[in-house]
């Protein structure tokens, strides 16, 4: 007789249960020890910068330039799941989702506080004013620009070839099959999948607990509401309630639905602020800006700080680059699972290219028009970023005209990704604890929801951002290695579809080749 399925919980008990206990305990040591975790969190960053930054600047690089190879390579024609394979959804939709997964929260986050921040304190010095708020908008774009999407990219491509193409589970296991093969289904594979749940949660931690931050200093700025820990949490428990309802609609209601929404009161917002700021400016300043990230991008890319005392290096860039890292079996995985039908080099470009132009759009937008007011000595947006880094938004956009209006529109623009995150984030990890299933049961969705919420809640609790962006860059640090691992198997995979898929065209070839002969001789 059959066992009956159980509609609640459908688990890989290995994965599930040892990737819950690594999380229960690193928050239960969190919570236990206090306030003096977070000099102990700051500690455990400094040391992971200071030692192992070269190697995330390298691993960045790689990625890059093998996403790249993909594209432009004779594997770039081959499509996900086969050369008859529809897609699932329409441009709009998918780059919406893909976009909303990648980095809502932080666009809002960082917008202004990181060009500001940049300007105050250059990454390089400079000799003039000009090429201060030159460069802080070209550092800015360094770490939201192509090497951050690249990580995506590769991490996307891979598991949706091995998923859609190979027929494999959607799992991280799934992706280094051409080196495992049968074994990526026992504790090897099991390693491999905890390895990616734990970066990812922590990941999502990381931005839920800054994007509660701003929400609530948005409420502070705006209503008077305190912005306390206390608050954070609270309103942690109520957006993850509603991330938890997204969640049981499942991807094509709830996801998609938020993902559209989200990229919609983006374009308002981001047309709003074009027309209320220094237009002229922020135009000027985009193409300016653009084409120095570009004429750049090596030099940058690669530069480590070596000759410096590398503080700014370790505060900013491998944070981000931890970050990115932790944060991509989430976004890679989500992206994978809306990308059946394209092909790699579409993919790729769409992946690459897109969002990260929309983002340094963005940047160039916010941040251009925080520089307009730090430049010309108005406001007293520099003060923000130094006092409290999440209200800079707010006070930004207070120096602009309808700012109530354009205030409102960001808070609930940092909800709206907020929940899309946490939605798509519970549906991923959920996959992933559950063999790699696309459609797990919804009793797990909403328990990885929960925990979300709850690790962000725990972590700002007991360590504040420290405690963030620490547990992003422990996890990160492990699934570097295995991310660079991947591109070899991926291109190893690659390979085997390409000259498969040669072999069936000669063999047909030599077919139709054979039927001519036949009917000639016939006849």
């Amino acid at each position: 007789m059959e066992k009956k399925k159980n509609k609640y919980f459908d688990i890989n008990p290995p994965v599930f249960f040892t990737s819950a206990g690594l999380i229960i305990f690193f928050i239960s040591i969190t919570l236990i020890v206090g306030k003096p975790m977070e000099k102990i969190f700051s500690n455990i960053q400094g040391h992971i910068t200071t030692n192992a930054g070269w190697f995330f600047i390298l691993t960045i690089n790689i990625l890059l330039a093998v996403v790249l190879y993909f594209a432009f390579s004779k594997f770039g024609k081959l499509k996900l799941g086969g050369k008859d394979t529809e897609t699932e959804f329409s441009f709009f939709a998918w780059f919406a989702m893909l976009f909303s997964a990648g980095m809502g929260i932080g666009l809002l986050f960082f917008s202004v506080a990181e060009p500001i921040s940049n300007y105050i304190e250059p990454p390089v010095p400079v000799d003039t004013e000009a090429a201060r708020a030159h460069n802080a908008l070209v550092y800015t774009y360094l770490h939201w620009g192509l090497h951050a999407w690249a990580i995506y990219a590769l991490i996307g491509l891979a598991l949706a070839f091995f998923t859609f193409s190979k027929k494999l589970p959607l799992s991280i296991r799934s992706v280094f099959y051409p080196i495992l093969g049968d074994k990526i289904h026992g504790p090897l594979g099991d390693i491999i999948d905890i390895l990616s749940v734990v970066p990812t949660l922590f990941g999502l931690a990381t931005s839920l607990g800054f994007g509660v931050q701003q929400i609530a200093s948005g409420l502070s700025f705006l209503f008077d509401i305190p912005n306390t820990t206390n608050t954070q949490v609270i309103l942690i428990g109520i957006i993850t309630l509603a991330a938890t309802a997204s969640v049981v609609l499942g991807l094509d209601k709830g996801v998609r639905v938020l993902s559209e929404l989200n990229i919609r009161l983006g374009l308002i917002f981001l047309v709003l602020m074009i027309i209320l700021g220094p237009t002229i400016f922020i135009f000027n300043g985009f193409i300016q800006t653009t084409g120095g990230y570009f004429q750049k991008i090596v030099q940058i890319g690669t530069w480590a700080g070596t000759y410096t005392d590398g503080e700014w290096q370790r505060n900013w860039t491998l944070v981000y680059w931890a970050w990115w890292i932790s944060w991509s079996p989430f976004v890679g995985m989500f992206i994978a699972r809306v990308s059946k039908g394209r092909t790699i080099r579409e993919f790729v470009l769409g992946v690459l290219l897109v969002p990260s132009i929309l983002t340094l759009l963005w940047m160039s937008v916010f941040g251009g028009s925080a520089l307009y007011l730090e430049t010309h000595n108005i406001g007293n947006v520099a003060d923000a970023v130094s006092d409290d880094i999440s209200t800079a938004l707010f006070v930004m956009l207070k120096e602009y005209p309808l700012s109530f209006i354009t205030n409102i529109l960001g808070i609930l623009l940092v909800t709206s990704f907020f929940v899309t995150s946490s939605d798509s984030g519970s549906l991923v990890i959920d996959s992933i604890t559950s063999g790699g299933k696309l459609d797990a049961p919804v009793g797990q969705r909403i328990f990885w929801a929960l925990s979300e919420g709850g690790v962000a809640a725990t972590l700002l609790v007991g360590g504040g951002l420290a405690a963030l962006q620490t547990a992003a860059l422990t996890t990160g640090l492990p699934f570097a290695v295995i991310l660079l691992i991947m591109c070899y198997s991926l291109y190893k995979g690659l390979k085997e579809e390409y000259e498969r898929l040669q072999r069936e065209e000669k063999r047909k070839d030599k077919a139709s080749y054979e039927e001519i002969i036949r009917k000639i001789i016939e006849k």
